[in-house]
């Protein structure tokens, strides 16, 4: 392990803890109880991670060294904390009206807020009696397209999954989020287009994915009506901050919901982003999404480090992270309605986290943003545990569960839940080399050492476990609200924004200079690298031979 990825002040605790194996550390039971924290309807257990009480009072003086209260009461108070563009962080403030504490937000920007959330309610009450026509909208909608990409899609995609059990009769939700043509054309052989509604979501109005497949909406639903500008138009709704821009293509401004410079994408679910979400679950829901959130910010708000959820999970990642070096993380829910969760955490954490220089533009002293993947379980257990329990590398797991399924069969229900427990429990123990020689029956001594030898699992591998009592609106918001905060709490340990995202402008910069040579409005390619100019002529080679291949 190189020593830029260990902290000074964890080394000797993970030079300590080296020789001890998690078998032991879980036969005590009060180090357990330290380390298992309940927030209302979500249970975080850290206990299966490789620290005892030395270790994590370590970090915690740590964390309360680096003034992290000020640090997050100056983010929910709407200090300008991104600092790169000069904005504030008002995510929080978006579910404020579900918090028991009084919001420190900007009032101005309170009363926005709470003036769209009127807005989306009306409009959610009016498509769910069939009517919207007062709104601008086209009568009968029984189908809701929303596009967008990034935070205008992960988080909404998210949760209309999560919470189907909620949603309400008469709607179904879609989804378009990247260039490839193949889902809007098959969108369009599924749907009636007078009777879909298209939510176009991009704060500047001007991402080339959202605008081409937008168009392409745009032009379907127009062949139905005969180009009839106006009847086209009560088809769309947008979510922008640039309302000129979406007026101009075709959204009156009356349809265009605002997204504020206070809310990064990501961060933006809670928002007007979330509106094919309020569709999909009604407004109630809608609000008790809010309100679990709301639930994780006062707790994030007045608990010590010691019971505070997002702290002690920032405080794991950067142990896991930092002191012993971990490259990635794997988050596995045993949950199929959480089957996008992951995609969500990887945009939360790996754009927010994946940074290498401090806002002062000095080099970071340590390693940030873990790779963030996984997939639900039980199938991941079928696909890379193999790598997991006997591969080389340690890679922590996140596990989460749900107690009470929204079905009722139950059988199913408990061979998931034996099974989370069981990986967990098994990537923790192992299995001695003794243990599996005991298990081998046949053959000569060697080869029963050969066997054992392939049967031993090293164990004291550490993992996550977060048990959310029901997949309820509440609890998601919850488990959302959690995520965010430790994002922000790893943002302020290690000396970094996380709430811009230059990383992602090169290559889309890059992407319009490229695409005249595609679409053959320009032949010039002398300022590309020779990679580039090489892959354009291969594609345009290729494009020769296939359509005179087609005649």
């Amino acid at each position: 392990m190189s020593p830029d990825q260990r902290s000074s002040f964890l080394a000797e605790h993970v030079d300590r803890l080296a020789r001890t194996h998690l078998r032991e550390l879980l036969k005590d039971a009060a180090r357990g109880k330290r380390l298992r924290h309940r927030v209302g309807p979500l249970l975080l257990d850290l206990s299966r991670q490789k620290l005892d009480n030395v270790a994590l009072d370590a970090l915690g003086a740590h964390v309360e060294a680096s003034g992290w209260q000020a640090a997050r009461d100056a983010m929910f108070a709407g200090a300008p904390i991104n600092t790169s563009e000069g904005r504030a962080v008002l995510h929080t403030a978006l579910r404020a009206s579900g918090s028991q504490l009084p919001s420190p937000a900007p009032r101005e920007a309170l009363k926005e807020i709470e003036q769209t959330l009127k807005r989306i309610d009306a409009l959610v009450h009016a498509v769910g009696l069939g009517d919207a026509s007062a709104f601008g909208i086209a009568k009968g909608i029984t189908d809701v397209v929303n596009i967008g990409i990034g935070g205008s899609d992960l988080g909404p995609r998210l949760a209309v999954r999560a919470l189907a059990p909620y949603h309400v009769p008469g709607v179904r939700s879609h989804f378009l989020t990247n260039v490839d043509g193949q889902s809007a054309y098959e969108l369009m052989h599924q749907l009636d287009p007078k009777r879909t509604l298209v939510i176009m979501v991009s704060k500047t109005f001007t991402t080339q994915e959202t605008l081409l497949n937008g168009n392409v909406m745009r032009a379907w639903i127009s062949r139905a009506y005969k180009d009839d500008a106006a009847a086209v138009a009560r088809h769309f709704l947008a979510v922008s901050a640039n309302v000129s821009a979406a007026e101009s293509w075709g959204v009156p401004a009356a349809q265009v919901y605002p997204m504020w410079d206070f809310v990064g994408g990501r961060f933006s679910l809670w928002s007007a982003v979330g509106l094919s979400l309020a569709l999909a679950i009604g407004s109630y829901n809608f609000h008790a999404l809010l309100k679990g959130a709301a639930l994780m910010d006062d707790h994030f708000r007045t608990a010590p480090w010691q019971e505070n959820l997002p702290v002690l999970l920032s405080l794991v990642e950067v142990w896991n992270r930092n002191g012993q070096g971990r490259a990635s993380r794997a988050v596995v829910p045993y949950a199929d309605l959480l089957t996008d969760l992951t995609s969500y955490l990887q945009q939360l954490e790996m754009e927010s986290l994946g940074k290498q220089v401090t806002p002062q533009g000095q080099p970071v002293t340590q390693s940030t943003s873990a790779v963030v993947w996984g997939s639900v379980g039980t199938n991941a257990q079928h696909a890379y545990f193999q790598a997991l329990h006997q591969g080389t590398d340690v890679v922590p797991l996140e596990f989460i569960g749900v107690v009470k399924p929204a079905h009722h069969l139950d059988a199913n229900h408990d061979a998931l839940l034996s099974n989370l427990l069981a990986q967990a429990a098994a990537l923790a123990l192992g299995k001695t080399f003794d243990e599996a020689l005991a298990e081998a029956k046949q053959g000569s001594e060697e080869e029963r050492r050969v066997l054992a030898a392939q049967r031993t699992f090293p164990g004291d591998r550490p993992s996550t476990m977060i048990l959310l009592d029901a997949l309820t609106p509440e609890t998601l918001g919850a488990l959302i609200a959690l995520y965010e905060h430790k994002v922000f709490m790893l943002g302020h340990l290690w000396s970094i924004n996380a709430f811009d995202q230059w990383g992602v402008e090169l290559g889309k910069s890059i992407a319009r200079q490229i695409l005249p040579a595609l679409d053959g409005s320009s032949a010039d390619t002398s300022a590309f690298d020779s990679a580039t100019r090489a892959s354009l002529e291969a594609i345009q080679e290729r494009r020769l031979t296939l359509e005179k291949h087609s005649r």
